[in-house]
C-alpha cells in the first residue's frame, strides 16, 4: 500500500474560512464537481437530484458534532486546547483518546504520562498513556467534577477548529440536519449542504435515504497516518434498503468517506458484497487495494493533498478521475474543508 494518495498539489488552493451562509449562501448552493465517465461538471449541491436516478439509495451519517474542544492549562501556566476525539467505553465515561493543541502547531509536544491538565470549572484531566503508536493522540482521564460530561462539554466546550477558521462559530453550523446521535469530535461534513428542500427534491425523485452512523475522532492526522478505530452501527433496515436498492438496478452512493468505511466494515461482514447488520468499532481502512464492494458512488470534500482519504476516494473513482477533478478544482478555484464545496463522483454504473 503506497503511504500517500498520487494526487499532485498545487501551489495554491481556497481555504473556506467561514460557513457558507455568512458568505450569503444557502447551505445547498456550495458548489459541486461532478465527476464521472462522462467528464467533469460544475454545479451546486442543489442540483444533486439532477445527478442522481430513481432508484439511488443515498446513505447518510447520523452522528452529531459535539464541542469537543475545552481550555486546557499545563503546571508551568502554558495554555492548550485539548480536543476530544474518542471515548474507550461509553460517551459519558472518563476515558478519552484526546489531541492537545498550541499555537499554531500541529500539536503540542512534551506530553507525559502522568501530566494533569486543568480545565475550566475545576475539572482536570490526566494524561495516562500514548495512543497506539505516535506522539499526537494520549489516552487520558477525565474528572469533571460529577458534572455529567456532555453537560460539561455543552456548557464549556467549543467545536473543534483549524487555523483556516479565524473565528468561532456556534455548535449548530457544525451540524447536519441528519444529526441525532452526539459522538462525533468533528462533523460529518459531507452532509453539511444538504437542507430540507433539497431532502424533498431527492424523495420527490425518488431517490432514498437511508442511515448509518460512524463517530468521527479528530481529522487531523499526520501525512500518511491511516485512520483509527472509530464506533459505527449499519442497521438492519438500512442493510435491507441497500439490498433493495440493487436489486432493483440502484445505485449506493454514500455521503462521506465516514459512510464509505462504515458500509464496507458491514459488507467485510456480510457476504456479496452485500452490507449486512453490524456495529461496534472498525479499523476497516478503504485505499485501492482493499477496493469497495457496497459503495457505487461517492459525495464527498475536498481533502488534503497528503490525506488518506484521498485514498478512499482512489479506491471508489479509480487514480486518474481522482486527479483529474482535483486539477479542476484547483484551476476554478473550489473551496476547501468543512464548511467548502463538494465533489459528486459516479464513476461505476450499475
Amino acid at each position: 500500500m503506497r503511504s500517500a494518495p498520487a494526487t499532485t498539489p498545487a501551489p495554491v488552493r481556497r481555504e473556506a474560512r467561514e460557513p457558507p451562509e455568512a458568505r450569503g449562501l444557502a447551505r445547498d448552493a456550495v458548489r459541486m464537481l461532478v465527476a464521472g465517465a462522462g467528464g467533469l461538471t460544475h454545479a451546486r449541491a442543489r442540483d444533486l437530484p439532477e445527478h442522481l436516478r430513481t432508484g439511488d439509495v443515498l446513505v447518510v451519517n447520523t452522528s452529531a458534532t459535539l464541542p469537543a474542544a475545552l481550555p486546557a492549562t499545563r503546571d508551568d501556566g502554558a495554555v492548550l486546547r485539548l480536543h476530544l476525539s474518542t471515548p474507550c467505553g461509553d460517551l459519558a465515561g472518563p476515558r478519552w483518546v484526546v489531541e492537545l493543541r498550541e499555537g499554531g502547531a500541529r500539536f503540542a509536544g512534551g506530553a507525559r504520562a502522568g501530566e494533569r491538565l486543568d480545565l475550566p470549572a475545576g475539572a482536570h484531566a490526566t494524561l495516562l498513556a500514548p495512543y497506539l503508536t505516535g506522539a499526537r493522540l494520549w489516552l487520558a482521564e477525565l474528572d469533571t467534577h460529577h458534572t455529567p460530561l456532555l453537560q460539561y462539554l455543552h456548557r464549556h466546550g467549543a467545536p473543534i477548529r483549524y487555523g483556516y477558521v479565524a473565528r468561532e462559530w456556534p455548535l449548530r453550523d457544525y451540524q447536519t440536519i441528519f444529526a441525532l446521535h452526539p459522538g462525533s469530535a468533528e462533523m460529518p461534513s459531507a452532509g453539511r449542504p444538504f437542507t430540507p428542500e433539497l431532502v424533498t427534491a431527492l424523495v420527490a425523485r425518488g431517490i432514498a435515504i437511508a442511515p448509518i452512523t460512524l463517530h468521527t475522532g479528530v481529522s487531523s492526522q499526520e501525512a500518511g497516518e491511516p485512520p483509527y478505530p472509530e464506533r459505527f452501527d449499519v442497521p438492519a433496515a438500512t442493510a435491507r434498503q441497500i439490498a433493495a436498492a440493487r436489486a432493483g438496478g440502484g445505485r449506493v452512493i454514500a455521503v462521506g468517506t465516514t459512510v464509505v468505511r462504515a458500509l464496507e466494515t458491514a459488507a467485510a461482514r456480510g457476504s456479496d458484497g452485500a452490507p449486512a447488520p453490524a456495529h461496534g468499532w472498525t479499523r476497516h481502512v478503504v485505499t485501492p487495494e482493499t477496493g469497495v464492494r457496497a459503495v457505487d458512488g461517492l459525495l464527498t470534500g475536498w481533502h488534503e493533498p497528503d490525506a488518506t482519504h484521498l485514498l478512499m476516494l482512489e479506491a471508489v473513482a479509480g487514480r486518474n478521475l481522482v486527479e483529474e477533478s482535483y486539477r479542476e478544482a484547483l484551476r476554478a478555484g473550489y473551496r476547501w474543508h468543512e464548511f467548502g464545496d463538494v465533489h459528486l463522483i459516479l464513476p461505476r454504473a450499475r
